[in-house]
């Protein structure tokens, strides 16, 4: 009787002219180069795999010692056979390897271009000397002791029920409260808790959003260039995008179209120039709101990071109409790898929004949202964030240093904060070349290109120094100024 745990993707070959022993040794050999098989688990016992191919335990057996003739496997006394430790450096190239998938049974459906934009940073992002990327966090400054203390108390017999049951579509009753009484109100706002939803970061969160206001049949306004996530979110769900420019404060009210039914904006941190909405602008903007009939959904991007002015106040503290809707994340404060969000707006909106999300996921993992809670009521999240602010605070004014030392032949936005920087080059200047260059020095950037509605312009480019420490910022910034110059 087969075990539960016997790989039964291991099929011999219909025709072969290899005999049984051989085809056993490709089989399982091709199935350890594509690293299908764990290191730590045994393989199947002779007698498992004979009846799973349907021959006899001796050719299994002959076959097994072959494959440890040849270094694929290794057997351990009263263990069984295992996978080499060693064979991942017999292993191809990935580029090799992809060659090899010429025979692969074609999707039997043909996709058009979807017109979403991928993220585009390699998987070993943090492997290059300078990372000068967005969305990274330095993990140095993750608070691991204080998270692990939450972890504990919430898997504590006493905390288990609330989180081991299924909550169908509510949310943790702790992290709601601790939203309300420790993140929202710094941002000036007071919402009940039927005007809060949970989400898996703010991404989720506009594709919740978008997905609910899809029926209408209007059009989105999101500023250009702009958030990518915002863009892929209503694209898929169809909604037609209009890209509204934006100055040295902001989105401009003005060029908002009379058609809209939602205008996404990012005004704490504009999303990715780093420009802060003045004060007069966005009361500007929930004027236009009321004149236009849109709603507007405000993310509120980097609040918190300000190092050289005080926070403006959230839009929605300045609401008097109901028509800003709020996203936050937790993924800058506490880690990209938390992926929880949530979602402050109108009751009705919510309650929409819920049923969308119970579609989706039923809710976010109740046992992530115990924890944060703890982390909050605790004051571990204050604590962790006052260090993040000092820190990162440090980081902005040397790469502004460097900025101006090294690269001041770039336009520079103006910013009051926020963890990347956002630079332009003269006319016919080509950021996305420089950021080929640069890759092949050791430098990740964020090319400027991929956040215009039209990729129609390649002049900019973003620098995130999040995860780069201080003492390598200056260098980095350097090197990136010697490629800048070979280009001008």
């Amino acid at each position: 009787m087969l075990s539960s745990t016997t790989p039964r993707f291991l099929k011999l070959p219909e025709t072969s002219s290899l005999s049984l022993r051989d085809q056993i040794c490709e089989v399982v050999s091709a199935a350890i180069m594509s690293e299908s098989l764990a290191y730590d688990r045994p393989l199947p016992s002779c007698r498992e795999l004979a009846e799973q191919f349907g021959v006899s335990r001796n050719t299994v057996f002959a076959a097994y010692n072959r494959l440890i003739d040849l270094d694929f496997l290794v057997s351990r006394d009263r263990s069984g056979y295992f996978v080499n430790p060693q064979i991942s450096n017999l292993r191809k190239p990935q580029d090799d390897a992809d060659s090899d998938n010429a025979d692969v049974v074609p999707c039997p459906v043909s996709f058009s271009p979807n017109g979403l934009m991928p993220v585009v940073n390699p998987l070993d992002w943090h492997t290059y000397p300078y990372p000068f990327i967005y969305n990274q966090i330095d993990p140095d400054l993750f608070p691991v002791d204080s998270w692990r203390e939450c972890t504990r108390q919430a898997l504590g017999r006493k905390k288990m029920p609330v989180w081991a049951s299924d909550s169908v579509e509510s949310d943790s009753p702790q992290l709601v409260q601790q939203l309300r009484q420790r993140l929202l109100n710094t941002r000036g706002i007071y919402a009940e808790d039927d005007e809060i939803l949970i989400t898996l970061g703010s991404q989720n969160a506009l594709y919740i959003l978008g997905s609910i206001f899809a029926g209408f049949g209007k059009p989105v306004a999101l500023e250009d260039p702009g958030f990518f996530g915002a863009r892929n979110a209503f694209r898929l769900v169809g909604s037609e995008l209009i890209g509204v420019p934006i100055d040295g404060n902001g989105i401009i009210p003005s060029a908002i179209p009379d058609s809209c039914q939602l205008v996404f904006t990012t005004p704490s941190h504009q999303f990715p120039t780093m420009v802060t909405m003045s004060q007069q602008r966005r009361a500007e903007l929930l004027e236009t709101a009321v004149e236009k009939d849109f709603l507007i959904i405000e993310d509120d991007y980097e609040a918190e990071m300000n190092y050289v002015a005080k926070s403006s106040p959230s839009m929605m503290s300045m609401d008097k109409s109901g028509r800003v809707i709020y996203v936050g994340s937790l993924s800058k404060t506490v880690s990209p790898g938390i992926r929880l969000g949530f979602i402050v707006a109108h009751r009705d909106i919510i309650r929409e929004a819920r049923i969308a999300r119970g579609v989706m996921m039923r809710h976010p993992p109740t046992i992530v949202q115990e924890i944060v809670a703890l982390f909050f009521q605790l004051g571990h999240y204050d604590a962790h964030l006052r260090n993040i602010e000092r820190r990162y605070q440090k980081r902005w004014h040397t790469m502004d240093i460097a900025l101006s030392r090294h690269l001041g032949m770039l336009q520079r936005t103006n910013s009051e904060g926020g963890t990347s920087f956002w630079l332009t080059g003269p006319k016919d200047f080509d950021a996305s070349e420089l950021a080929v260059r640069l890759r092949a020095k050791g430098v990740l950037i964020d090319r400027g290109q991929d956040y215009y509605l039209n990729y129609d312009d390649s002049r900019s480019f973003r620098l995130g120094f999040a995860y780069v420490p201080v003492s390598k910022l200056e260098d980095g910034v350097k090197v990136i100024a010697d490629e800048v110059l070979t280009l001008m």
